[in-house]
């Protein structure tokens, strides 16, 4: 049925064949972009909010292209057909994926009303979208809107007279329920009203389609894109508080802090984000002055990122610091602390750490580790781990014994202390402890803690880690009162 036009409007001239063609074989060569698109999909990660967004996007977007492709090869059969200028057949008409029944090109159907004769005429599609057998007849505009839910009624009713009455042309949604299957359906409707010689509504016109698949994936990357903003925005909250509460546990200092106790140590550590600066982790450091004069020197880190981490590290070095106050040994306090980490943290999880204790009168370092890298002792130019004792991950398991070892460290020393994070291979601390180690000369040339690490940062600053760590030097100075 050719679409009726007001009478003082000039028809347009009907675009050229190969126009159409152009636009047809485009249309499939973005759909196969976009097949590409998705099969290169990461189908394993559809559990992260912005895979599924995206995947969401790329559906709608396949969607929009094949309904482009079946109204592009409709315009093509509706087209005339070229001249023959030789006896050869002529070419078979273009195949659009999904011509079959229930296809895109079932979802578009057309209807005229004619006012002064009644007469009703609907096409085919219109049928099937409305659920419809041919010979129950086409709806008159009065009996239309009793296909629609009651909401959409009052809409329909005032678009179709408007049409009559102003002459406005029909644009607009609403939905039907399909006659035997009673299913819901979102038409577009559009329409215009055709105006007889006297300029009064002879008849009225419309193109309805069946919209209700496009209006599915557009609600689904509506969902998708909230759930992802809230994932994010959950995400960044989230990081906040761990941020907060990474700051009000790990030591005020940054950079160099000298304890108290005589100058016995000279002292610098930094904490290093992940390169992301997403992951905030449950790595620690600290260094404090014990009653008896000695000193503590702690690193580590607990599995897992965010607030559940960085609250187990609030609480597992809340309770290190206080064994070490009350005198508790480094191998002792390693154990309850396995213990604590094992039966009381609300999200279980498995740590690393070394903790040792400093006499500045004998210069004896005492230690013990439970799963961690072996502090770096640099000696003259020259650096090396020390013999770790035996000593498992915190949480791995319960009633286990810690070794502790001790060494005698002279003036001048440098005693470096480090989480394995610091390289962008972070599941070992092979890589890490090798390039710290290749750092000894140029230790030797400076005066300071606080220099060590400014070379530490030069070599790791720039690493895109995976994951947050942090450093730990002292410096072994004079006694205290010589």
């Amino acid at each position: 049925m050719p679409s009726p036009l007001f009478a003082d409007r000039p028809a347009p001239q009907p675009p050229e064949r190969g126009m159409v063609d152009a636009l047809i074989t485009q249309t499939r060569r973005l759909r196969g972009d976009m097949d590409a698109v998705r099969r290169d999909a990461p189908l394993d990660e559809m559990d992260d909010a912005q895979v599924r967004w995206e995947r969401a996007l790329c559906d709608l977007a396949v969607h929009q292209l094949d309904d482009l492709g079946a109204h592009l090869g409709q315009l093509k059969d509706g087209l005339p057909s070229a001249p023959v200028e030789s006896a050869a057949a002529p070419p078979s008409p273009a195949v659009i994926p999904g011509t079959g029944r229930g296809s895109l090109l079932t979802r578009v159907g057309s209807a005229e009303w004619n006012l002064l004769t009644d007469e009703v005429s609907w096409s085919d599609e219109l049928y099937e979208i409305f659920g419809r057998s041919p010979g129950s007849g086409p709806l008159s505009l009065d009996e239309l809107p009793s296909m629609l839910l009651a909401d959409d009624q009052c809409l329909l009713t005032a678009m179709v007279t408007d049409c009559l009455v102003d002459g406005k042309p029909i644009d607009g949604e609403f939905r039907i329920v399909r006659a035997g299957d009673g299913a819901v359906r979102t038409l577009h409707m559009m329409g215009e009203p055709v105006l007889d010689a006297d300029g009064c509504t002879a008849s009225m016109w419309a193109v309805l389609r069946d919209i209700s698949a496009l209006r599915r994936t557009q609600r689904a990357v509506r969902e998708k894109q909230d759930s992802l903003e809230l994932h994010r925005h959950l995400a960044r909250t989230e990081r906040k508080m761990a941020v907060q509460l990474q700051e009000a546990v790990l030591p005020s200092w940054r950079g160099a802090a000298p304890l108290p106790a005589g100058g016995a140590l000279d002292l610098a550590a930094y904490y290093l984000p992940s390169a992301s600066g997403e992951l905030v982790g449950g790595d620690w450091y600290d260094a404090m002055e014990l009653a008896d004069g000695q000193s503590l020197l702690t690193v580590g880190g607990l599995t897992g990122h965010g607030v559940s981490a960085t609250s187990s590290m609030a609480m597992l070095l809340g309770a290190l610091r206080g064994m070490a106050l009350a005198g508790v040994r480094p191998g002792v306090l390693m154990g309850h602390l396995n213990q604590l980490l094992g039966t009381s943290s609300a999200h279980p999880s498995l740590g690393s750490a070394v903790c040792c204790q400093y006499d500045p009168e004998t210069r004896l370092l005492t230690w013990a580790q439970a799963g961690h890298p072996a502090p770096l002792l640099f000696r003259d130019g020259r650096g090396r781990a020390l013999t770790p004792p035996q000593g498992v991950l915190l949480g791995a398991t319960t009633g286990t014994a810690y070794e502790q070892a001790e060494v005698t460290l002279r003036e001048g020393d440098l005693l470096l202390l480090h989480t394995d994070g610091l390289s962008r291979r972070s599941t070992t601390d092979v890589e890490s402890r090798n390039r710290l180690l290749a750092l000894a000369p140029r230790f030797a040339d400076t005066r300071s803690a606080r220099e060590c690490v400014r070379l530490v940062l030069e070599e790791f600053g720039e690493t895109e880690r995976e994951d947050d760590a942090c450093v730990l030097i002292a410096r072994i100075d004079e006694r205290p009162g010589r």
